[in-house]
């Protein structure tokens, strides 16, 4: 009868230790998710498509990076964008971005001998580069492709190229890589098509912050967001680039 006493009282013991464990465990794992970092994703396509023209106003980028970091918390921005690139050499199977300063000089090289015709593209090509190593200098983490060309004829029945990097499949897929590194993140864009992604994001106890224009947000990552939307005309008067 004693040994029976004893023995219960030992194994409640026991349980009570490994209770306390478990509890300093979980405290441990909540402090250490509590010091992640914060991500800012951002879909330039789809955010500021049609530039000056569709945004009313033209972006300081410098301010909105500061923005990120004041407004939000955020540690580290990656920004997402493709280019033409007239067959500079790239490896999709890196997955690295761009090689900026080496775009920037084979494109060089390459208007020197160009036909006239090509010069102009080539230029578009040479002035989004420079745009791209200044976003880099400001501390976004650029994240560039090359562009797809397809071909379409315009109002005169002449010829155009039409650009396509489909960028938001490298967004999603760098959203899940490095889920385990951060404990949230603002993400700019308003296409539907992140709405699976981000919601598994939030089933897995990670704030989302949504940063985008209302009318060009798709209803459902309006949604998920919640009182985690901030419409981003709201912040003209912050990031508005001024001369």
């Amino acid at each position: 009868m004693a040994f029976s006493f004893f023995m219960r009282r030992e194994k409640k013991a026991i349980q009570k230790k490994e209770e306390k464990k478990e509890k300093e465990v979980e405290e441990i794992q909540a402090e250490a998710g509590s010091k992640k970092p914060f991500y800012a994703f951002i879909d330039a396509s789809n955010l500021f498509w049609g530039g000056r023209e569709s945004m009313g106003f033209k972006i300081d980028y410098k301010k909105l990076l500061d923005l990120l970091k004041n407004k939000f918390n955020v540690d580290k921005t990656f920004y997402y964008g493709g280019i033409r690139t007239f067959d500079f050499e790239y490896s999709y199977l890196d997955n690295k971005s761009l090689d900026l300063a080496g775009l920037e000089e084979y494109l060089k090289q390459k208007s020197e001998t160009a036909e006239e015709k090509d010069k102009l593209s080539i230029e578009k090509s040479l002035n989004k580069v420079n745009f791209y190593r200044l976003l880099e200098g400001y501390g976004y983490t650029m994240k560039i492709k090359p562009a797809k060309v397809y071909y379409d004829e315009d109002d005169e029945n002449q010829e155009k190229p039409l650009l396509k990097a489909n960028c938001d499949v490298d967004m999603t897929f760098d959203i899940m890589r490095l889920m385990q590194q951060y404990r949230g993140v603002a993400v700019l864009t308003g296409d539907g098509d992140f709405a699976a992604v981000l919601s598994y994001l939030k089933s897995h106890d990670r704030e989302v912050v949504i940063v985008s224009r209302w009318d060009r947000t798709a209803k459902e990552i309006r949604q998920i967001a919640g009182d985690n939307f901030y419409d981003f005309e709201k912040f003209r008067g912050e990031i508005k680039l001024r001369y």
